[in-house]
């Protein structure tokens, strides 16, 4: 049995309509997902929505409606985005409508009081709703969160505490010996550098009052609710079914085993999972994620995609450009671990450079030279050509390359490397020229650079399809390639190919 892989995004809140930014964390998480499968991981994806904020409250009064048909609705919305981008997802946790995660707060709650680490205390603070957490005085810029350019507001009231303090020490540890790996280096020296200060403890509830009502009660005591981040990160217990019959065989294997338990977050939560999460895990006694991967965000003119006012919906441009032109827009162009300006017209460059001229050429190009000279079928395999040989060399490293860039959560190199192998192969055939070979009377060596061709646009395929599915897939179907099989072992000889038909027709007028 193959080695769990736990992989999750973060859950969005759902205070309006899905936005780019978060459409970008969905394809990396999925790319992700697609990849680790694709070398034999068993990987159990989870996502979901974080319901219980006051965030979601106040929309839900600004649009005159109630609390829970507003999250249910736009809850829909974000379920719905999953197949829209071509993702998807093992397990999808509505905080405030799957019965799981009220039993998995609940029951974190339980254990970190049992531990000793909840207090009950006065306290006077800068509350951000956008944060939804109290920040210091000294963050604000201009007396306004830096995050979300508004005013925080000056709370006080009387809250249950965690002693984050207690822990700080022993996931500092974690993090410098590696049993908590955060990626990239700046957000690890980041939190190593919060660690290495004074770590005040947390205010971990609400009073049921100023939530509305909205939220799961502290047990024991009703006129409080569980902060809503203590709430939202225990979905990735709930999502494994956690605490039922205590620990049943989903979390079990993939969160209690010998496994991966990867976060993929954008970085303004980086805290959340890097400091305070662990933290929680540890006063409960539960295992720690062994990584966190940190993306930038999706910018427009520089600003955080959130922060413009004119929010860019993922969904029309999917409608307009196709999914395989807005993954790959999201997973080629912006750089995984940076922020990454957005433009549509950014969108349609890369899909006409990369995927119609580049991809879409080579595959019509080798199929339509098969057609001609092989009567459409796959011919027999004659790579002893030094050109043939050297391009093989390069496709089969492919997979390694590929390996190495998703490892280092730079899934823009991945993908970078897999159309630098389109290019060369697209090169390979302009040297090899099996046209020009059938028309000096070599049919024996023309009929041997298709087949060195289609062998490598079938290991592309394989390469591209967990980035862009789609149209991995499509490659794959034109050149009869066997998506499970090795690099250069995927066809058959004497295989028939569809007629050659161009896969990606440029966007651009």
């Amino acid at each position: 049995m193959t080695t769990p892989y736990f992989l999750s995004t973060a859950i969005p809140y759902v205070n309006s309509r899905p936005h780019l930014g978060f459409a970008f964390e969905v394809v990396v998480a999925d790319a992700l997902a697609r990849h680790r499968r694709r070398r034999g991981r068993d990987v159990r994806l989870v996502t979901g929505t974080d319901d219980h904020s006051l965030k979601n409250v106040l929309a839900a009064e600004r649009a005159g409606v109630g609390t829970a048909a507003w999250v249910a609705g736009h809850a829909d919305r974000f379920r719905a985005l999953w197949p829209t981008l071509g993702a998807t997802a093992d397990e999808f946790v509505s905080t405030s409508l799957d019965p799981r995660h009220r039993a998995a707060v609940v029951a974190l709650w339980q254990r970190l009081a049992a531990a000793g680490d909840l207090y009950r205390a006065p306290y006077r603070g800068l509350y951000c709703v956008g944060c939804e957490r109290f920040v210091d005085a000294g963050d604000l810029v201009d007396g306004s969160c830096p995050e979300h350019g508004a005013p925080p507001e000056e709370v006080a009231e009387d809250n249950w505490f965690f002693r984050l303090g207690r822990h700080a020490d022993a996931i500092r540890a974690a993090i410098l010996d590696g049993r908590l790996a955060i990626e990239p280096a700046s957000a690890r020296d980041e939190t190593l550098a919060f660690l290495e200060r004074p770590v005040r403890d947390l205010s971990v509830s609400r009073s049921a009052a100023r939530a509305r009502g909205w939220g799961i009660p502290v047990p024991g005591d009703p006129d409080q609710v569980v902060y809503v981040w203590i709430d939202a990160l225990a979905y990735y217990l709930a999502s494994l079914g956690w605490p039922a019959d205590d620990g049943p065989a989903a979390y079990r294997r993939y969160w209690a085993g010998d496994g991966e338990r990867v976060h993929v977050i954008g970085k303004g939560i980086t805290r959340f999972h890097a400091v305070i999460w662990p933290a929680l895990l540890a006063s409960a006694g539960l295992p720690l994620p062994t990584r966190v991967l940190v993306h930038g965000y999706v910018t427009v003119d520089g600003a955080k995609i959130s922060k413009t006012g004119a929010t860019i919906d993922p969904v029309p441009l999917a409608e307009r450009h196709g999914v395989d032109a807005l993954r790959h827009a999201l997973l080629r162009t912006l750089r995984t671990t940076r922020d990454g300006d957005f433009r549509e017209d950014r969108l349609i460059a890369a899909h006409d450079a990369d995927l119609a001229d580049q991809l879409g050429n080579l595959v019509q190009r080798t199929t339509s030279l098969a057609h001609r000279h092989a009567g459409g079928r796959v011919p027999r395999r004659a790579d002893d050509d030094p050109d043939a040989l050297a391009l093989r060399a390069t496709i089969l490293e492919l997979p390694a390359r590929v390996d190495a860039a998703v490892d280092r959560f730079q899934l823009d190199e991945a993908s970078a490397a897999i159309f630098a192998a389109v290019e060369a192969t697209n090169r390979y055939v302009d040297r090899a020229a099996p046209w020009a070979r059938a028309r000096a009377g070599d049919r024996d060596g023309a009929l041997a650079a298709v087949r060195t061709s289609l062998d490598a646009v079938a290991a592309i395929a394989g390469e591209l399809t967990p980035f862009l599915p789609t149209a991995g897939a499509a490659v794959a179907a034109a050149v009869a390639a066997d998506p499970d099989a090795p690099p250069w072992q995927q066809l058959t000889d004497g295989a028939l190919l569809v007629a050659p038909s161009p896969l990606f027709p440029r966007l651009a007028p």
